[in-house]
């Protein structure tokens, strides 16, 4: 079976951000620091983030994009609940990362991080609201973030 172009690199790209996730994890894991409450919360917090993140990009499948498109409206699974699960649980891994890593001095990063993905939320609503139309503001009502 020869893969085309485009789904080499829908792999590579599925590769790297998984590969990324669990990187981040076996940092807080294997990270030279204490073991105290700060990097057992922050694990807490950061392992099942990265579960669900996984969860989230496979059920988004090939739908995933890296600038705003829409391809098919997924509304399944996590999507089912939240528009958004990617930018939330990945959100949910770098906090909990910086907790683990505790250097306080990298928390201005999750300010940084919030803003990005609001505004990247908010140009795939509009995108998807353009395509769909009433189903997505439909689907939109029924969901959160």
């Amino acid at each position: 079976m020869t893969l085309t172009m485009d789904e080499s690199r829908f792999k590579v790209v599925r590769a790297i951000q998984l590969g990324s996730a669990v990187l981040i994890l076996l940092i807080i894991i294997f990270y030279s620091g204490p073991w105290n409450v700060w990097r057992t919360v922050g694990l807490a917090i950061a392992l099942p983030a990265m579960i669900l993140l996984f969860f989230a990009r496979f059920q988004l499948g090939r739908s995933f994009a890296v600038t705003p498109q829409a391809k098919v409206l997924v509304t399944h699974g996590l999507y089912s609940k939240m528009r958004n699960p990617m930018y939330v649980f990945a959100f949910l891994l770098v906090t909990g990362f910086l907790i683990a890593l505790q250097k306080p001095y990298a928390f201005p990063l999750l300010a940084i991080l919030l803003v990005v993905q609001v505004v990247r939320a908010r140009q795939e609503a509009r995108v998807l609201e353009q395509k769909f139309g009433q189903e997505y503001q439909d689907y939109r009502a029924k969901t959160w973030f």
